[in-house]
């Protein structure tokens, strides 16, 4: 057992560990670009991007448009990690992150965010083009000194508007296609925008000790759980509905998608509806089941764009 793997949480290295190996440490920066949450960033892009193309866009940009769209959230989450270090010592969730073991310096990781959202920008401007270039820097920088250290620790609407920054990636797919924005690539931008909310509540209402712990207001912190799960509903039902206007009456999307988007949404309803149930007969601890929506979530964001990419050879 290492250090890494026995440090408990509430502790932050202040030097790094003696016995560093190489291959631990290689993990150790890609987990400082959060590839869990990258991963349903791209599954967000590139379907957006054959949309854009209304078929199937040219492989090399696409390729092109995933490394710049990693290189550019990694850097930004990087940063976060950079500026949550401490509080990220005191929350069991992130206790074992690398800045916390000491696995990577305060300074290396500064370094590496800085590196890796420069490099991004100049991917981006020279390989795919200066518009998505500038989307993809106004993300980094809106994750950054918006979310990250204007309202994380200020406000419940820290998760509302802070989602800004990730819904930004359905503008670049678009962008990196037609070199312009249009409204499809609004309206699921705005899917997003209001998907995030009640994506990410159910998860802050099962660690809500963590946050409150390190004075961070997450709704779920401030609010009972009968709330919350009432604003979950409510942003279920805007997500849902705006989902739609893609196919009607925006005429971007054919009825397949449109057929999808009832289907995912009624479910996604079924369970927020359940979870608002659950917390308004006072069930608490497990019994409350509130990361059933957190993972269904996933699928439907996941289900969703599959059907953005796959209309255009169905919607001809």
């Amino acid at each position: 057992m290492t250090a890494v793997d026995s440090r408990p949480s509430g502790v932050i290295t202040t030097t790094p560990p003696r016995h560093r190996p190489f291959g631990a440490r290689v993990m150790a920066f890609v987990a400082l670009t959060k590839p869990r949450i990258i991963e349903l960033l791209l599954i967000t892009t590139v379907p957006v991007m054959f949309l854009a193309a209304h078929g199937v866009p040219d492989l090399w940009l696409v390729v092109a448009t995933m490394v710049g769209g990693y290189l550019s959230a990694g850097g930004a989450n990087a940063l976060n990690m950079y500026i949550d270090r401490d509080i990220d010592a005191l929350m069991d969730r992130t206790s074992q992150r690398p800045l916390v073991t000491g696995m990577v310096s305060p300074v290396e990781a500064l370094v590496f965010g800085i590196t890796l959202s420069v490099v991004s920008t100049a991917w981006f401007a020279l390989l795919v083009n200066p518009l998505s270039a500038v989307l993809s820097l106004t993300a980094i920088l809106y994750y950054v000194f918006v979310y990250t250290l204007g309202l994380k620790r200020r406000t419940t609407q820290n998760i509302v508007w802070g989602g800004v920054a990730g819904c930004m990636q359905v503008l670049i797919g678009w962008s990196a296609v037609r070199d312009d924005l249009a409204w499809a690539p609004f309206v699921l931008f705005l899917v997003l925008f209001f998907w995030t909310p009640p994506h990410y509540w159910p998860l802050s209402m099962k660690v809500k000790d963590d946050y409150e712990r390190v004075g961070v207001p997450m709704l779920p912190v401030v609010a009972g759980s009968q709330a919350v799960a009432r604003q979950i509903v409510l942003y279920s039902w805007v997500m849902v509905a705006v989902s739609l206007t893609l196919w009607w009456p925006l005429g971007a999307a054919g009825p397949v998608y449109g057929m999808v988007a009832v289907l995912l949404g009624a479910w996604w309803l079924k369970e927020a509806h359940a979870l608002h149930a659950r917390a308004r007969n006072g069930v608490t601890g497990g019994a409350l089941k509130e990361m059933r929506l957190f993972h269904w979530s996933i699928t439907y964001a996941t289900l969703l764009f599959v059907a953005v990419a796959i209309d255009p050879f169905i919607h001809l």
